[in-house]
């Protein structure tokens, strides 16, 4: 060994290794060896290690291992020197490099010398470490610390020394961000027990830009003839590590609750080392604790469905030896009580730089919920919520798919189309609830009526319809096998219905197409069943009939009528007609007003051709609303005429103008806008709309009345209505049917029917009208017989309101 050339403090650098990584002039000269054999070598390798210095030497490595400070004497055979061992933290507070200050203490000549150097050096060596060094009294005071103490602390070196652990300027607080008491404080923990603490995390609270600071702290107590002289405090800052990890645990704690509001179940399989995790959700979706079955990673496959294992199975291989990094599909879960959970299956998967999947993660989640909206919604959409059966849409759905089917195998099918008799009147007269129950006991009674493979619909209100599928090849044989569907229909139909109270019979009428792979389509056959139907009604209901083309071609010109109807209200295409009406002295006494239809094809079009299919169509409210209007308005016009200001004019009002709600406020502002004098209108009602809705006409009549209208009932003598019912309407007129005058010169009956309406009249206090007077025998026995009025051929023919004003105005 070199001899000792260097009595200077010497320092090293030592790696976590043990091996010496730099050395001073004076470190080289105490060891005796020359730099390039100390560096790379450990301390040991100079120093016989089963001789005096082993202690020491023993105590730097354990020291090195357990990353902390080392103070001791090392015994060399030449000298004995002081050696110090301080770690150098990086910013996670693990050991990164050792500092070794080594002084020679064998003279004790220049021991003072010595170390007043050395502790110089070791004041500059203090100072700029990276760590933070507060040196404590056994009463807790502070001794000395280094500026990166202080900096952490939020002072500076001077402030801090003779404080105690109790000074109020340190607000130290624990790892969960709760306030640290005093005696929690790791230099009093140290001087409490007297053992030293390691890797303890606190933190310091300072105020804005800073907020709070974390260290990870180290403690270590030094003792003197057994009684505890100082404590050493080293902490590296690790605030940056520390708001990280919170980051992370608020990220995590963020997923576990998107997890859990989500209701997924997350898991995950490392490929390479075969590792699975199946987390809590994910047992619970299955009805099982956790790993109540061996969660290998092909547990989920065995639970899988049987059907959906194949279609599973080969999707997850294809995606691993894929590129996409996602994947997902459907399946269902074996839950522990037998039934199966519709999972949605998310995967993500991991590859390595060649693409080779090692590792995949996702989450399941319970489809269950929206399976049963999605039922919901298609039960909502396909299926009538009255009866249950399927409904309109899904009805037409079907159809084509058995139209299609029949144009490829050349089976005929049959389409019923069922109308439950007087359901209008069951439901005007005892509700609705009860109209409910008995379409819901029909609905059943059809379903069990036909076969499996059949489809019962309801189309709405109390129409259903019966498709018939693979009837033969043979349309007669088809045809005999609808029709005995159908009587078997309405044999069930025809049963005793349950309902509240009492035992209700109804009876229902069908009508039948058929359809094979040539007919026109799914509306053309609805169309012909319907128009079957109504042949059927129109043959005395409770029985059924087959479609006809020649009742196509009726049909079709209804639907043609219907829609001129409608162009020619836009198009202005109607007319006033006007027929007057006398005195027994050949006065004028007023007019009828008469509505015609100019047609551009057919010419002037008579009510009779188009009334009927406007009243069907809804039609009628318009057009009445029109004439009404027009009338006022002429009435209006009149008003200065010396003849024609004086007549009133009568207007028909029909049934459905006088339901609607709004008649009598309708009526009332027409007379308003148009300024016409109300006591020059009467308004003509049939007498069958005096037997419905009694009070409610009743009401509206008397309000017209108020206004100065009048009223009378055309037709009379042709209607069911009661006479006990006639004194509760404010009428003024009552016209004889032209019937009863046709036939009053050559019919006994016709002639005491009218006496007695003339004669009924006069009791209550009502004039009488007498229309369709064509001879003049007629007129002479209705005076004799003391009618008021006349109306007819023999005195004038219906014309234009134009013609009408210039033939009958004053000036003529």
């Amino acid at each position: 060994m070199l001899a000792r050339t260097s009595v200077a403090p010497g320092v090293a650098i030592l790696g976590t290794d043990e091996n010496i990584r730099f050395a001073n002039a004076a470190f080289v000269s105490l060891i005796g060896h020359p730099v390039d054999e100390v560096v790379g070598k450990p301390l040991s390798a100079f120093y016989d290690m089963h001789r005096a210095e082993f202690a020491c030497l023993a105590g730097v490595r354990e020291a090195i291992a357990a990353g902390k400070e080392f103070c001791g004497t090392l015994h060399a055979e030449q000298f004995v020197a002081e050696l110090c061992l301080v770690p150098v933290r990086d910013e996670a507070g693990a050991p990164r490099q050792f500092v070794v200050v080594m002084r020679d203490i064998t003279g004790a000549d220049r021991a003072e010398v010595e170390l007043k150097e050395t502790s110089r050096r070791f004041h500059d060596l203090f100072e700029h470490l990276p760590a933070g060094v507060v040196v404590h009294g056994p009463d807790t005071k502070i001794l000395a610390a280094n500026h990166v103490a202080a900096q952490w602390l939020g002072t500076n070196v001077e402030q801090m020394i003779g404080r105690g652990a109790d000074d109020p300027a340190w607000r130290f607080i624990r790892k969960d961000n709760s306030p640290m008491q005093v005696a929690e404080q790791p230099v009093c923990r140290t001087i409490a027990s007297k053992r030293n603490l390691s890797n303890l995390v606190i933190g310091v609270e300072h105020g804005e830009p800073q907020g709070k600071l974390w260290a990870l702290c180290n403690t270590y107590h030094v003792c003197e003839n057994g009684q505890l002289s100082e404590v050493v405090v080293c902490f590296t800052d690790c605030t940056e590590l520390k708001r990280t990890e919170e980051s992370l645990q608020k990220s995590e704690e963020r997923l576990r609750l998107i997890l859990q509001g989500s209701n997924d179940a997350s898991w995950d399989w490392n490929l390479t080392t075969g590792e699975l995790y199946y987390a809590p959700r994910w047992w619970q979706m299955v009805g099982r604790a956790e790993n109540e079955l061996p969660a290998d990673e092909w547990l989920w496959l065995r639970l899988t469905h049987p059907e959906d294992q194949s279609r599973v199975l080969e999707t997850f291989e294809r995606a691993l030896v894929g590129e996409k990094s996602a994947y997902e599909f459907e399946l269902r879960l074996q839950h522990k009580d037998g039934h199966y959970v519709p999972v949605l299956l998310r995967g993500h998967i991991q590859r390595d730089a060649h693409g080779k999947a090692v590792r995949v993660s996702g989450t399941n989640t319970d489809l269950t919920e929206r399976k049963a909206a999605e039922s919901r919604i298609h039960q909502l959409a396909y299926f009538d919520y009255l009866t249950g059966l399927p409904n309109r849409r899904f009805l037409m759905e079907e159809l084509h798919k058995l139209l299609s089917r029949s144009t490829r195998n050349g089976q005929i099918g049959a389409l019923l189309f069922i109308d439950l008799d007087n359901f209008k009147l069951l439901n005007d007269t005892m509700g609705h609830d009860v109209g409910d129950l008995l379409l819901r006991q029909a609905a059943h009674r059809l379903r069990h009526t036909v076969r499996e493979g059949d489809y019962v619909a309801r189309l709405g209100g109390d129409e259903f319809v019966i498709v018939l599928d693979e009837l033969g090849t043979d349309m007669k044989t088809a045809a005999a096998e609808a029709d005995l569907v159908g009587h078997k229909v309405l044999a069930v139909c025809a049963e005793d219905y349950a309902l509240p109270g009492r035992a209700y019979r109804s009876t229902a009428t069908i009508g039948i197409t058929l359809f094979d792979g040539h007919s026109e389509g799914v509306e053309a056959l609805l169309k012909q069943a319907d128009v079957a139907m109504y042949q059927a009604k129109a043959a005395g209901r409770n029985t059924l009939r087959f479609f006809d083309p020649i009742m196509q071609a009726t049909i079709d010109q209804r639907y043609e009528l219907e829609h001129d109807l409608r162009e020619g209200l836009l198009r202005h295409e109607f007319r006033l007609f006007c027929q007057p009406q006398f005195d027994a002295a050949g006065r004028l006494v007023g007019g009828e007003v008469l509505l015609r239809w100019q047609h551009p094809q057919r010419g002037l079009v008579a009510p009779a051709e188009f009334v009927a299919t406007a009243e069907a169509t809804g039609l009628m409210v318009p057009v009445g609303r029109w004439v009404l209007g027009e009338s006022c308005r002429r009435l209006a016009a009149w008003a200065d005429d010396p003849v024609l200001g004086t007549i009133p004019l009568s207007v028909n009002v029909s049934a459905q103008q006088v339901r609607t709600p709004r008649f009598a406020a309708d009526t009332l502002a027409v007379i308003a806008d148009t300024g016409a004098d109300p006591s020059r209108l009467s308004l003509e009602l049939t007498e069958s709309l005096l037997a419905e809705n009694i009070e409610d006409v009743i009401e509206k009549m008397n309000r017209l009345k108020q206004a100065g209208i009048h009223f009378s009932i055309d037709d009379f003598g042709t209607g069911y209505s009661s006479l006990s019912y006639l004194k509760r309407f404010p009428l003024e007129t009552l016209k004889i049917d032209q019937s009863f005058v046709h036939d009053i010169l050559r019919d006994p009956n016709a002639a005491a029917i009218v006496e007695v309406i003339i004669t009924l009249a006069r009791k209550l206090g009502l004039q009488v009208v007498a229309e369709g007077v064509e001879q003049e025998a007629q007129r002479e026995l209705l005076r004799q017989g003391g009618c008021d009025r006349f109306q007819g051929y023999l005195l004038g023919m219906p014309v234009s309101i134009d013609e009408f004003a210039r033939r009958y105005g004053a000036a003529h």
